[in-house]
């Protein structure tokens, strides 16, 4: 309606400026959000993708910032991405930032055109299962555990048993379905941009720069600049955000009747989620 209203203004009265939207997506993925930080997952960021693209504008432009997490929780993310570019034929441009690796990758892989910071991190293309194994430690404070399953494999993986041979390779099963999952997305969107490699699979992660030439993204550039050459120098950006207060982003003090138990065993929680999070950070050297 609005572009219609706009043709039938006077030339003279028309503006040539283009707003486009743009979301932020960034952090880690995980289904159920942090508690101390915000995460991404579909919930949380379904809304911001909504109001993007409806937006009156020829394109949606996405930050994205991430490190991975949820392989779920990214492929839904970059469906929902796919499903109403289509839906509204608008065009896609994602930006990566400090890094868009492993689940981060994959929700890239959403856009149309993926533009990365030379110094970025991109790639990771893989599947990495990771825990702590505590067999002796029951033992040495005296504690006796006690686990009684109906099926044989409901105790799979106990991180206070030893690790069995099996167990080992049905994981590593599930974690080779998930990888054909992964290359497959990428082969699909990327198709024949991408350099034949023997690494490019194997969840090494690279620059930008580099990623340019394995045919990972497609240029080098900042959101601002590449925006401008491409629908002119009036161009505007416009960033989409959630409206939350200080403590509903958070998560911990959100409930009015929330029991000090309750907050207490929010903040150890979200603990855990730090420490998590700052671990898949850390893989890439942030």
């Amino acid at each position: 309606m609005k572009r219609l209203f706009r043709r039938l203004l006077p030339k003279s009265w028309r503006s040539d400026a283009v707003t486009i939207p743009v979301i932020r997506l960034h952090g880690t993925i995980m289904a159920d959000g942090g508690r101390l930080r915000p995460s991404l997952s579909l919930a949380s960021s379904a809304g911001l993708i909504e109001k993007a693209f409806a937006f009156d504008a020829p394109a949606v432009a996405i930050s994205v910032n991430s490190p991975g997490g949820s392989p779920v929780q990214s492929r839904l993310i970059y469906k929902r991405i796919r499903d109403l570019a289509a839906e509204k034929n608008k065009r896609v441009f994602v930006f990566t930032e400090d890094v868009a690796a492993s689940g981060g990758y994959m929700i890239a892989l959403a856009g149309d055109e993926i533009i990365a910071d030379p110094s970025s991190i991109v790639g990771s293309i893989g599947v990495v299962s990771a825990s702590f194994g505590f067999p002796e430690l029951l033992k040495k404070v005296g504690i006796e555990r006690r686990v009684h399953t109906a099926g044989r494999n409901k105790a799979v993986l106990d991180p206070f048993r030893p690790e069995k041979e099996e167990d080992i390779e049905r994981l590593k099963a599930l974690q080779l379905e998930v990888h054909e999952t992964f290359i497959d997305m990428v082969k699909e969107r990327r198709g024949q941009k991408l350099k034949d490699d023997p690494d490019l699979f194997t969840g090494l992660f690279w620059t930008g720069r580099k990623g340019l030439e394995l045919g990972l993204v497609d240029a080098l550039g900042d959101m601002r600049t590449v925006m401008k050459a491409r629908y002119g120098e009036k161009t505007r950006l416009k960033l989409i955000a959630a409206q939350k207060g200080l403590f509903g982003r958070f998560g911990l003090f959100g409930s009015r009747g929330a029991l000090p138990e309750e907050m207490a065993a929010a903040a150890a929680g979200g603990l855990i989620d730090a420490a998590e999070e700052r671990a898949l950070w850390s893989r890439f050297g942030l």
